[in-house]
């Protein structure tokens, strides 16, 4: 399979709250998942609620430092598992210091993996 990604994904043991948008206004159901995999420009998840391609959700990730991250993102895969959905989404209007953070881990992981 041909990698299209333009960012390399790092695993990331995390929550993400999304809230969906719809014609400028939120709705106020929140839907738990579970983050799979992140890069700076998008994020791989998996949860239990059917959710919309091409539809943009607001997401709070919280990082390995604990703090957390806003973002708005733009679900651009679906697959169908058993009881779940996995997801692709990419992120839409991230501020680059935000980026930075996620481009400088990969950079911590890549360093302690060639020790």
């Amino acid at each position: 399979m041909d990698e299209r990604r333009r960012s390399k994904r790092i695993g990331l043991e995390s929550r993400l709250v999304l809230k969906r948008l719809s014609d400028g206004e939120a709705f106020s159901e929140e839907i738990s998942i579970e983050v799979v995999d992140v890069s700076k420009t998008g994020v791989g998840f998996v949860c239990d609620k059917p959710l919309e391609i091409g539809a943009v959700y607001e997401g709070f990730l919280t990082i390995w430092t604990k703090e957390v991250l806003h973002a708005f993102i733009e679900i651009v895969r679906i697959i169908k598992e058993e009881d779940t959905f996995s997801y692709g989404g990419i992120f839409i209007g991230m501020p680059e210091m935000e980026a930075s953070r996620i481009a400088v881990y990969d950079m911590v992981q890549e360093a302690d993996q060639d020790k």
